[in-house]
């Protein structure tokens, strides 16, 4: 839902994170700042205009909408909705469906965001619910691993739209014209896994992506493919063992070397390793895959350089057109499966 006239419009849930609005704010201010988009600064106008004063805003795009409430994260999404239909993230969100907005970004509820997501904005077809991918491994940063938790149980036809979008993310936003297209397995072999991935393969292997069959957990850190596919049980096992594997070296690193190197250079090696390990929390956010308008998640723990690429990441989505290309290309490939 593009603009046709005048600047990106992006809505920006100003009271979701850990850190709102503060640091919310601040980035938004700073992205402002740069004159590629308007800033609509969502939640309460008090808090909002206190955290303005503290910033040079001259020359920044920056309006404040205001909106009464939070969800956060643990509330019940569904009913929260229903409890709290002013809430900052149903504000952002409805604001895009109203075309008033280009898109929305938001650090808080996870849950919140994907069901004002798909009440007010809707989902593609083949979408059941809304997934979430994206790079997750820094040694392999332009590998998106769709879906990372969302949906748990998933029919081969869901995991086939998984792949259609991860296709597109890659083709947007990194400008991959034929991205390598795989399913995470037990075995690198055809036919090796479980029924839901032998049925998936054989899907997208008349889907016409460019489908190079199953990887291992390892390939993920090669950059052997460019999209891989596994339903969200499986995704966010990857994701948080990463996570968790990166902090824990990083802490090591710190225990062993103690006394043994500079402080700040220990300092240097064990913030980069927690860096490419934690690729979700670093890169600022990303879209909510499956859903008909830009919405994007950043991580709750986020400050204000992770909130600017957030931000810039909602609207390298806008200017791409990756919402209507993704719903062009799952009609197509739905499509094509529907007539073999």
């Amino acid at each position: 839902m593009t603009a046709e006239k005048g600047p990106i419009r992006i809505a920006v849930d100003a009271m979701g994170g850990d850190h709102a609005p503060g640091e919310i704010v601040k980035g938004a201010v700073e992205f402002a700042k740069s004159g590629d988009a308007q800033i609509l600064l969502v939640g309460d106008p008090e808090q909002i205009g206190a955290e303005l004063a503290k910033h040079d805003t001259e020359g920044a795009a920056i309006a404040v909408i205001p909106s009464d409430g939070v969800i956060k994260e643990g509330d019940a999404p569904a009913l929260a909705l229903r409890q709290n239909p002013r809430a900052s993230i149903l504000v952002s969100t409805g604001l895009v469906k109203k075309g008033q907005a280009d898109a929305s970004v938001t650090m808080g509820s996870t849950g919140g965001a994907m069901a004002a997501a798909a009440v007010i904005l809707g989902l593609a077809k083949g979408i059941e619910r809304p997934a979430l991918g994206g790079p997750v491994i820094g040694m392999a940063p332009r590998t998106v691993i769709v879906d990372l938790g969302t949906n748990v149980d998933c029919r081969p036809q869901q995991l086939v739209s998984f792949a259609v979008i991860g296709d597109v993310f890659a083709k947007h936003f990194w400008n991959i014209k034929k991205p390598r297209v795989a399913l995470l397995s037990v075995g690198a072999e055809s036919g090796k896994g479980n029924r839901q991935i032998r049925e998936t393969s054989e899907l997208l292997g008349k889907s016409g992506l460019n489908f190079v069959g199953n990887v291992e957990a390892h390939d993920l850190l090669t950059n052997s493919v460019e999209v891989a596919v596994c339903d969200g049980f499986v995704g966010n096992i990857v994701m948080k063992l990463t996570e968790g594997i990166g902090r824990a070296t990083a802490d090591l690193l710190r225990t062993r070397l103690d006394g043994k190197m500079a402080g700040e250079d220990v300092d240097s090696v064990a913030d980069e390793i927690f860096e490419l390990s934690n690729q979700v929390e670093t890169r600022g956010g990303g879209p909510l895959f499956g859903v008909n308008g830009v919405s994007v998640v950043g991580h709750g723990a986020a400050r204000a350089e992770a909130v600017k690429r957030a931000i810039g990441m909602a609207k390298l989505a806008v200017d791409t057109g990756f919402v209507s290309q993704m719903y062009q290309d799952l009609e197509s490939v739905h499509a094509r499966l529907e007539e073999q």
